[in-house]
């Protein structure tokens, strides 16, 4: 989901714009990791810590965050170092923007911070895909190739199957083959470039925030991961996630 949101910024051409100015900005979920223990750090060092479970995630540091960008108040995101699995002292500062990508494997999961999006898609990646990118990446981390399929089998495949594919109800539009589906993301870019042009006026879900504000859903229904999050004139879209 990671890639898409990144296609869909470079279509959209905000890559090249400076951070301040950026219309659609991407915020990951996994920059809201826990601050963990001594003893749960040391269980992730060995590659023995579920990062895949809803509860390795600050829900209310989350949607507190996610609240404020829809208010359109600069905040500032937790840096979380993969490597030590620790967060650090640095945080991301994070300017208001019309569009939010808010991407990651459980984003649907917490019913406060789901029903805060307008517009959800599940980015559907074959499984063996999604492993080779996670060995490539976590192998770029520093980690041997015996310990990440352990951690693999042992927690990301079942915390996927139990947490994360369940969510995909809750989706309203599925990508099918990830980034290599362009009619599907040009879809979502056309979307997002309706809503910076004040195209859309209607949203079938209804009010939210207390805005009373509305948008048309432009997609027809469907069920897989990622959403869009609206309120007053910001709109937030939110992309499903990829194992961690």
């Amino acid at each position: 989901q990671s890639t898409v949101c990144e296609k869909i910024m470079e279509l959209l051409g905000q890559n090249e714009v400076e951070q301040r100015q950026r219309k659609v900005l991407i915020l990951s979920q996994d920059s809201f990791y826990k601050v963990l223990t001594a003893e749960q750090q040391a269980k992730a060092l060995k590659g023995q810590y579920n990062f895949d479970h809803p509860d390795a995630f600050d829900n209310d540091l989350m949607h507190s965050t996610l609240k404020n960008i829809v208010d359109g108040k600069t905040v500032e995101v937790p840096t979380y170092d993969f490597v030590t699995h620790s967060r650090l002292a640095e945080t991301t500062v994070v300017y208001p923007a019309d569009v939010v990508l808010f991407e990651g494997i459980l984003v649907f999961y917490n019913q406060d911070i789901r029903d805060m999006f307008h517009l959800r898609l599940f980015v559907d990646t074959d499984s063996d895909v999604r492993l080779s990118r996670r060995v490539l990446r976590d192998m770029k981390r520093g980690r041997d190739l015996e310990q990440i399929l352990t951690q693999y089998t042992t927690f990301v495949k079942p915390a996927f199957e139990e947490f994360c594919l369940p969510t995909k109800k809750y989706a309203d539009v599925i990508i099918p083959r990830g980034v290599d589906n362009m009619v599907a993301i040009n879809l979502i870019v056309q979307h997002i470039q309706d809503i910076l042009n004040g195209d859309i006026c209607k949203w079938q879900r209804g009010a939210l925030n207390g805005h009373g504000r509305t948008y048309k859903r432009p997609f027809p229904e469907q069920a897989e991961s990622g959403a869009v999050l609206a309120a007053g004139k910001r709109s937030h879209l939110e992309s499903s996630s990829r194992p961690h």
